[in-house]
């Protein structure tokens, strides 16, 4: 095959290809409250999870340099009466160099494909900490950040059309 100035204009038609390297992972903040161990709770307590999942990206000083933080909110409780067991707040950072994503492209990149990409590093600690908390180890579900995402949208949306109703 020779290059002919029809397959260059093939390659040049061609989108640019993204380049995503995770510089770093780290925990930013943390705080795990075994309510159990402090208070104590009567009988075999049969626990009730709730997660919240928060997600939040900045652009940092570096050209092409982006941190995603993944925020999660744990909260054990009894099923009976309610009774907290453990509370764990995480916040986990990833730092990313991205290339080739398109503007338009980028905020739902960085609130997708990045935590994607980091969150089997924070499912395992989230099990190791509630283990060595004194619980069974906690494993997470897979997250959905897609849905995640398009809910997000859709409460913001929500949100605007509720202002603008009372304006």
């Amino acid at each position: 095959m020779s290059d002919t100035p029809e397959n260059g204009a093939a390659a040049a038609a061609q989108p640019a290809q993204v380049k995503s390297r995770v510089m770093a992972q780290y925990i930013r903040d943390m705080s795990f409250e075994n309510i159990l161990a402090q208070k104590g709770v009567s009988g075999d307590a049969q626990p009730e999870i709730q997660v919240q999942v928060n997600l939040d990206a900045r652009k940092r000083t570096a050209d092409n340099q982006y941190e995603v933080i993944t925020k999660l909110n744990i909260t054990s409780k009894t099923k009976e009466k309610g009774e907290p067991l453990f509370v764990l707040e995480i916040e986990y950072a990833g730092v990313f160099h991205i290339e080739g994503v398109p503007d338009a492209q980028m905020h739902p990149y960085l609130l997708i494909e990045c935590p994607r990409i980091t969150f089997p590093f924070l499912r395992r600690i989230v099990s190791d900490i509630t283990r060595d908390g004194g619980f069974p180890a906690l494993n997470l579900e897979t997250i959905d950040f897609v849905a995640l995402y398009r809910s997000e949208l859709a409460r913001r949306a929500e949100a605007e059309k509720a202002k603008e109703t009372v304006n």
